[in-house]
């Protein structure tokens, strides 16, 4: 947990409102704290813990309830429960996911549409705005409980745009305004955020990283992606474009990359060049094929991802000398191989980051599988809607969750 009581500011009154800020996103985080655990943490005493947390309490952003803790009584600190839920969709390059919560970040409902390949916009977005409606009738509610929704994308997601940022990166979809469609089909505040990103943010909320607040987020599925999160803060860039693991150069003499680039990771360990290398031996399969045969012992099908794992670990080496995270979190379809792809992917990178370092860099799997982009979107649109502890704000808070961070 971060020590906020040292923040500086132009007045005691924004000070203030920082430490203000901070008790709620901690309390967010973990689902409830005592004061005395929040003093403790501020580095402040209890006498003004108890004062900052009457104050949010008068705002009706916080209760108060006597529990006992080691035997002793104590007051813990928890959100007022709020009503509504949350929407995430992913929009993946052969699938559509969304998923439904509430904010104690609990899934009600989730679905699972198949794409073909080149899928349209308009079409998948039709398709996912029908699917949320037959959803929330499932649910027995209807939109008016929803309070927000995020589309996580397979592709780099502009800052200022909204929009993918890199054309080609998933064919037909360059200008297309995600955001506005979706918002005008639903009648819903809708952001839009890349899939890496979001499923960081889902396995650093409620997943393998919850706690963790340094470390780096790397998604093997039928594209690599990568995110960086430092201090509890997705680390974004001035574009968006942070953490593009999948675009770092490992063949300056490879094919030419969607990004238009030449010999980027995913022109090598992508799901078409992984598929490619046993149409001979395997004839058509899919790349879920591939994985479900390595899973199963098939000895091509195990060669050709854990080859993939060392050239992902080579990459995923040089994000983390860069950046010295505690852990490195890895997701998506080719962890479901197990160890066979895992036990290369860890020791490739053990081999590369400093070898003589004591403590090598943990690598530990993401517990929230296939769905975690969708989870983290649902996160994303929850924590959207949650306001500000600002005293008159009618702004929403996206500290250390949204625009911002993780």
């Amino acid at each position: 947990m971060a020590v906020f009581a040292n923040r500086t500011s132009g007045s005691q009154s924004s000070l203030r409102e920082a430490n203000l800020a901070r008790i709620v996103e901690e309390i967010t985080r973990f689902g409830g704290l005592t004061q005395v655990e929040i003093a403790s943490a501020a580095g402040l005493s209890t006498a003004t813990i108890s004062n900052l947390v009457r104050e949010l309490s008068d705002r009706g952003l916080v209760e108060t309830r006597k529990v006992v803790r080691n035997g002793r009584r104590a007051f813990l600190v928890t959100l007022v429960r709020q009503t509504g839920i949350g929407i995430g969709m992913h929009i993946g390059q052969r699938s559509l996911r969304i998923v439904v919560g509430d904010f104690t970040h609990k899934v009600l409902l989730a679905k699972h549409l198949p794409l073909p390949e080149m899928h349209k916009p308009d079409t998948t977005m039709q398709r996912g705005v029908e699917l949320i409606y037959e959803m929330l009738d499932s649910l027995g509610t209807d939109i008016s409980e929803v309070v927000g929704l995020t589309a996580a994308v397979s592709a780099p997601i502009g800052l200022e745009t909204s929009q993918i940022a890199v054309p080609g990166i998933l064919p037909g979809w360059d200008d297309v305004d995600i955001k506005g469609k979706l918002s005008e089909s639903l009648n819903l505040e809708v952001h839009v955020e890349n899939d890496a990103n979001m499923a960081a943010l889902a396995e650093f909320r409620d997943g393998a990283a919850s706690g963790i607040e340094n470390f780096v987020y790397v998604w093997a599925d039928y594209e690599i992606g990568g995110a960086i999160v430092s201090r509890g803060e997705l680390v974004r860039g001035v574009t968006g474009l942070a953490g593009e693991l999948g675009h770092f150069q490992v063949d300056p003499l490879g094919m030419i990359c969607k990004c238009g680039n030449r010999g980027c990771l995913d022109t090598v360990v992508g799901a078409p060049r992984l598929v490619s290398l046993l149409s001979i031996t395997h004839g058509d399969m899919t790349f879920q094929d591939l994985v479900d045969n390595a899973a199963g012992g098939d000895p091509g099908c195990m060669r050709v991802i854990s080859e993939a794992a060392v050239r992902i670990g080579q990459a995923a080496a040089n994000l983390c000398i860069s950046t010295d995270p505690e852990v490195l979190v890895v997701g998506g379809l080719l962890t479901n191989t197990g160890d066979v792809f895992l036990t290369p992917f860890r020791e490739t990178l053990h081999r590369l980051i400093f070898p003589n370092a004591l403590d090598p860099i943990d690598v530990i799997p993401g517990t929230l599988g296939k769905d975690a982009p969708a989870i983290g979107a649902m996160i994303r649109s929850l924590d959207a809607a949650v306001p500000a502890p600002t005293a008159g704000s009618s702004q929403r808070s996206d500290a250390g969750r949204g625009d911002g961070g993780a």
